[in-house]
C-alpha cells in the first residue's frame, strides 16, 4: 500500500510516495495555474514512472492521498474569486470598509484603503437584531429579506455571505436567511458566519465569512474536478486536504470551510518541519522554504509550531486559526528590475510557472533569481531536473545583460546584486518571524527546504549569524512529505464573555465539555482511530482590546484551583509575548477553543543511508563558481552521501531537484539520516 502527498506550488507541483516498507520516492512537475489538477495528474504520471508501475496500478494501491492546494490563495491574490453579496444587520453593511479603524502603515497618509471584496451596492442591510446574549430584539423581517434576495438575483452574484450581529450566540436568523436563499436562488453558494466563525468581534467574523464566500466556489469546483479525475484514473482511497492549521480534513470539510485552505501548502511544510525536529532531536528550528514564487518562514520552538487567529492574506482578515507563517515575495522566479526612481529591486513580481525565468525557454525575458544563479555558476543549466529539463544559459545571460545595461554595471555585478538583494530580503523575513517575537535566531538552526532554498541558505544564515543549517534529503519536496506526517484535525470555538460577571470554573468546564462532544463527534464521522483533544483559550486583561491565545492542553480541569491556574497561565503567556504581566489586573475569559485530533498511522522511511567507512567522498566533477571571484570548486552528488561524510567548502552539492551552495570555511556533514548538517563560520562575506 502507498500514501501520497501532493503540494501545488507557484512554479512546481511536488509529489511524494511512501510504500508499505517505508521506501520514499518523490517527483516534480510544472504547475498549471489555469487548472491545478492538470499538473497534479502529470505529476502522478512521473511518480508512477519512478515507482516502476502504471499510474492506474499506483493509484489502486494508494490508501491515502493528502493534498495541499493554492486555489484559494490564488483566488485572493489575483482577485479572481466569486461575485459575492453580503447580507448583514441593517446599519452594519459598512463594517467591512471601516475594518478596525487601522491601516497597515498608519503614518503613510497617501496609502489608499484596501478594496473590499464586496462592493457597497452588493451589501444589503436586513431588518433584524439580536441582543448580545442571543435573545431576539427584532425579528427577522421577511419583506426586507425578500427585497435583498431579489436584488441579489438581479445582480448576478454567485455567492452570498451572511453575517448578522451577535449570530455567534444565536444562529437562527442566519439559518432562516440561508434556507430562503437556497430555495429561491438555487446554485448560489452560501456562507454563514455562525458556521464559519461563531465567535465575538464583528469585523473579523464578517471578513472571514466574506473570504469564505469569495474563494469557496473555486475551491469546491477544483476539488470536485480533482476527485473525479482521480476516480477515473483508478484511485479508490481517501482524499484529504491540508488546512491552514496544519491538520488535514476530507474534501467536503475543505469545501465548506474554504477560507481555511489559504495556507494549505505552507502548512504542510510546517508539519514536515515539526517531524524533522523530532527526528533530529533539535527542538528549535527556523523553517526556511524557498520555492519558485515565494519564501515561507515560520518558527519551531520547543518542538512546537504556534497557531494564531490573527492571520490574513491580500489585505483580507481571516480569523480562523492557522499556523504562524510569514510569506514574502522572494523565490527563484522573482523578477529583478529598476523602478522609475532608479531603485534596484528583486520582486515582488514573479515570472511564475509560465513563462517562468528567461532560462526556462518559455518566452520569458525578464531577469530572475534563477537566471542570476545560472550566471554565477551556482546552478548547472545542463543538470536541472536531473538533466530532463535543461535550462538555457544564453537566455539567462541575455536577460541579466539587459538589467546590467540599465544599471551601468557588468553582467556578473548585476547577477551578484540580485543574489545579494534577495538574500537580504529573506533574512529580513526571518527577522520579522524571530526578533519581533522576542526570539534570538542565533540560538536556532535553519531548516532549509524548497527547491531554491539550498542555493541561498548559507548566505541568509550568515546574515543572521545563524551557525547551523539542516538540509533534509527530501528538501525540495518537504511540504508534500510533511503532509504525510499530518493528522486529521477538527477545531471548534465558543465565545463566553459575560458583562459584569467573572466566568466561573463550572462554566468553563461545561464549555469545554460541550466543545469536546461537538468536535469528537464530527471527527469520528471521518475517522475510527484514537482521538486526542487540544484545549486553548483566548483571554485578555480587562482594559485590553485584543486577546492572547493560551495553550491549556496540560491543565487539570477538575482541579479546585482551575480559575487561578488559567489566570496564571495567561499572565505567563502575556509576559512571554510582551515582557510583562499585570497580575493585579482582572483577567477576562473570551473564547474557548478545542481541537479534536485523529492520529493517522505513519510509515517511517526505511531507506536510511548506511554509515560509510570511507571518510572522503570523491566529487562528481568541478565547475567555475563566483564567490566574490571565480573559483573552480568540486561538485558532489547528494545521493552519494552516506552517514559520516564530511565536505569542506567551497563546494556545490547537487541533487535532481535542488542544489546546495557551501561557502569557504563552511563544513557539511551527512548525519545519521543522510541529511546535510552544515556548520557555518560566522563572518559575513
Amino acid at each position: 500500500m502507498l500514501t501520497i502527498g501532493i503540494d501545488v506550488g507557484g512554479t512546481f507541483t511536488d509529489l511524494v510516495a511512501i510504500d508499505a516498507v517505508g521506501r520514499t520516492v518523490f517527483a516534480k512537475s510544472p504547475s498549471t495555474p489555469q487548472d491545478q489538477s492538470i499538473g497534479v495528474m502529470t505529476g502522478l504520471n512521473e511518480l508512477a514512472r519512478r515507482l516502476e508501475m502504471s499510474r492506474a496500478d499506483m493509484l489502486a494501491r494508494t490508501q491515502r492521498l493528502v493534498h495541499g492546494t493554492t486555489v484559494a490563495t490564488n483566488a485572493l491574490l489575483e482577485r479572481k474569486g466569486a461575485k459575492v453579496a453580503l447580507l448583514t444587520t441593517e446599519g452594519h453593511r459598512d463594517v467591512i470598509e471601516m475594518r478596525e479603524g487601522l491601516k497597515a502603515n498608519r503614518y503613510d497618509l497617501r496609502t489608499p484603503p484596501p478594496e473590499p471584496l464586496v462592493p457597497r451596492e452588493l451589501r444589503f442591510g436586513i431588518r433584524e437584531r439580536l441582543r448580545p446574549n442571543g435573545d431576539v430584539l427584532l425579528k427577522l423581517d421577511e419583506g426586507s429579506l425578500s427585497e435583498a434576495i431579489a436584488a441579489i438575483r438581479a445582480s448576478g452574484a454567485t455567492s452570498v455571505a451572511i453575517c448578522f450581529l451577535h449570530a455567534y450566540r444565536n444562529p437562527s436568523h442566519e439559518i432562516t436567511a440561508a434556507e430562503r436563499i437556497a430555495g429561491e436562488l438555487p446554485g448560489v453558494s452560501v456562507s454563514r458566519s455562525s458556521d464559519v466563525l461563531p465567535q465575538i468581534k464583528e469585523y473579523e467574523r464578517v471578513s472571514t465569512t466574506i473570504v469564505n464566500a469569495y474563494v469557496g466556489p473555486a475551491v469546491r469546483h477544483y476539488l470536485t474536478r480533482l476527485e473525479q479525475r482521480l476516480f477515473e484514473a483508478g484511485f479508490k482511497g481517501s482524499l484529504f486536504i491540508i488546512l491552514s492549521h496544519g491538520g488535514m480534513a476530507p474534501i467536503e470539510e475543505a469545501g465548506r470551510l474554504a477560507a481555511a485552505t489559504v495556507l494549505s501548502g505552507p502548512a504542510g511544510g510546517i508539519s514536515g518541519s515539526r517531524r524533522c525536529a523530532e527526528l533530529l532531536g533539535v527542538p528549535d528550528l527556523v523553517p526556511f522554504d524557498m520555492g519558485g514564487t515565494s519564501t515561507d518562514i515560520s518558527l519551531i520552538a520547543d518542538g512546537r509550531a504556534s497557531l494564531s487567529a490573527d492571520g490574513g492574506l491580500a489585505d483580507q482578515r481571516i480569523a480562523l486559526r492557522s499556523l504562524d507563517i510569514a510569506s514574502i515575495a522572494a523565490g527563484g522566479g522573482s523578477i529583478a528590475s529598476v523602478d522609475s526612481g532608479g531603485i534596484f529591486r528583486v520582486g515582488p513580481e514573479s515570472a511564475g510557472a509560465m513563462p517562468g525565468p528567461a532560462c526556462y525557454g518559455n518566452g520569458g525575458t525578464e531577469p530572475t533569481v534563477t537566471d542570476a544563479n545560472i550566471v554565477l555558476g551556482y546552478l548547472d543549466a545542463a543538470a536541472f531536473m536531473g538533466g530532463r529539463r535543461p535550462l538555457d544559459r544564453t537566455a539567462a545571460e541575455a536577460a541579466i545583460d539587459r538589467l546590467a545595461a540599465s544599471l551601468g554595471v557588468t553582467r556578473i555585478e548585476a547577477a551578484a546584486g540580485i543574489y545579494r538583494l534577495v538574500n537580504l530580503k529573506m533574512a529580513d523575513g526571518i527577522r520579522l518571524m524571530t526578533l519581533r517575537r522576542g526570539v534570538d535566531p542565533r540560538k536556532f538552526a535553519l531548516l532549509s527546504f524548497g527547491g531554491a532554498a539550498g542555493l541561498h541558505a548559507t548566505e541568509v544564515a550568515r546574515e543572521l549569524e545563524i551557525t547551523r543549517i539542516i538540509v533534509p534529503t527530501a528538501a525540495s519536496v518537504l511540504s508534500a512529505w510533511g503532509m504525510l506526517t499530518s493528522d486529521l484535525r477538527y477545531e471548534v470555538s465558543r465565545t463566553h464573555l459575560e458583562t459584569g460577571a467573572r466566568t466561573t470554573a463550572t462554566e468553563i468546564r461545561k464549555i469545554f465539555a460541550d466543545l469536546d462532544v461537538q468536535a469528537t463527534e464530527r471527527l469520528r464521522s471521518w475517522f475510527d482511530g484514537p482521538i486526542m483533544t487540544e484545549r486553548s483559550a483566548e483571554m485578555r486583561y480587562g482594559e485590553q482590546v485584543f486577546e492572547v491565545d493560551v495553550p491549556l492542553s496540560d491543565v487539570d480541569f477538575n482541579a479546585p484551583s482551575l480559575i487561578a491556574e488559567l489566570e496564571e497561565r495567561f499572565h505567563r503567556r502575556h509576559e512571554e509575548l510582551y515582557t510583562y504581566a499585570s497580575r493585579d489586573q482582572e483577567v477576562v475569559f473570551v473564547n474557548a477553543r478545542l481541537a479534536a485530533v485523529g492520529a493517522v498511522p505513519r510509515i517511517e522511511r526505511s531507506d536510511k543511508p548506511m554509515p560509510t567507512s570511507e571518510p572522503i567522498l570523491s566529487p562528481a566533477g568541478k565547475r567555475q563558481v563566483f564567490f566574490g571571484a571565480w573559483r573552480e570548486v568540486p561538485v558532489y552528488a547528494l545521493e552519494k552521501l552516506c552517514s559520516g561524510h564530511v565536505l569542506e567548502g567551497p563546494a556545490i552539492i547537487e541533487a535532481e531537484t535542488t542544489t546546495i551552495v557551501i561557502n569557504s570555511g563552511d563544513r557539511a556533514t551527512a548525519n545519521a539520516l543522510g541529511w546535510l548538517d552544515i556548520e557555518l563560520r560566522c563572518a559575513k562575506v
